[in-house]
């Protein structure tokens, strides 16, 4: 075998794995209640990404203080916490153009 193809196979390997690892797991509280018999919804989702930024800061920081609501609806609550994350962010990728 080709001692260049050894290397290219073995890096393309790392790089799936390392890639593989990022992948988050299953959220076991997603759909339950909270303690106060609370699940986030897609509102919810849009405000916690709106203020995401600000909530991160203060997370590093605080004990009490979480990014993310893993109470949550599902789908529709981390499709608002992107599209909030989004608008915050002015769109992302998606934002303004700027002018020449």
């Amino acid at each position: 075998m080709n001692s260049n193809f050894i290397i290219r196979s073995l890096a393309l390997l790392a790089i799936v794995l390392v890639v593989a690892s990022c992948v988050p797991g299953p959220n076991p509280a997603e759909r339950t209640p909270d303690a106060d018999g609370n699940v986030a919804g897609f509102f919810s989702g849009l405000w916690h990404g709106f203020i995401s930024p600000v909530t991160f800061v203060i997370s590093v920081f605080s004990k009490s203080i979480r990014f993310y609501e893993v109470h949550n609806t599902g789908g529709w609550y981390n499709f608002g916490f992107v599209f909030g994350a989004g608008l915050f962010l002015s769109g992302g990728i998606l934002g303004r153009k700027k002018k020449k």
